[in-house]
């Protein structure tokens, strides 16, 4: 299934706001920008129609977090302007309300459907890889089925499945088989969820 990259498909209340000065980015910029480099994170022409793709976010308190903002995947190191905080999400009505400088990633709702799964959780990648995603298989790794579009409270329903099926606790990483090639990962700090997805990259690159 191949769908046109970025689109927002939930309905968004956004708050313009200028950015939040407590929000700390310099760790979770820092990861974003090796994910860049490593293509996890980015945009190409000859991929995906030219639009940026991947996002990651930083839970704050409570449910709520900062994520990357739409259409910033081209940008090598984002500002603070590049993000926004979720204050809120509301799955059952598609709904999803936040503020700041930028709208929310057209994913925000998965990520949404990632922390409300543990409050131990307080970081999620999701990353473009060819790779990881056609190794899916050889790999063994958790996935939500083809036919679940992304940026919708069916993916978000789908996402809790795999985690109450207890797959998501031996391994913090699935792949999103209705989003061509999108791999996400989670965990309580950025290197256990960076270094996931990293590792999973280098594994599906040996077979």
């Amino acid at each position: 299934m191949q769908e046109t990259e970025g689109v927002i498909k939930y309905q968004l209340h956004h708050k313009p706001a200028i950015a939040n000065p407590e929000w700390n980015i310099a760790t979770i910029n820092s990861w974003r920008t090796l994910l860049y480099q490593l293509e996890l994170i980015g945009q190409q022409a000859h991929r995906y129609q030219g639009y940026g793709y991947g996002n990651i976010s930083q839970r704050t308190q409570g449910e709520q977090f900062i994520i990357s903002g739409t259409q910033t995947g081209g940008i090598a190191e984002l500002l603070a302007e590049n993000y926004c905080l979720v204050e809120a999400v509301e799955l059952s009505q598609n709904t999803l309300y936040s503020t700041g400088p930028c709208k929310p990633s057209s994913e925000a709702l998965s990520h949404a459907s990632v922390y409300a799964l543990d409050k131990g959780i307080q970081c999620v990648i999701h990353a473009h890889s060819p790779e990881i995603w056609a190794a899916t298989q050889e790999l063994q790794l958790a996935c939500t089925s083809a036919d679940v579009a992304y940026g919708t409270p069916d993916m978000a329903y789908a996402i809790a499945q795999l985690f109450n099926s207890g797959q998501l606790q031996q391994q913090a990483i699935f792949t999103l088989l209705g989003h061509e090639d999108g791999v996400i990962t989670f965990g309580q700090s950025f290197p256990q969820a960076a270094l996931m997805m990293i590792n999973t990259l280098a594994s599906a690159r040996q077979l």
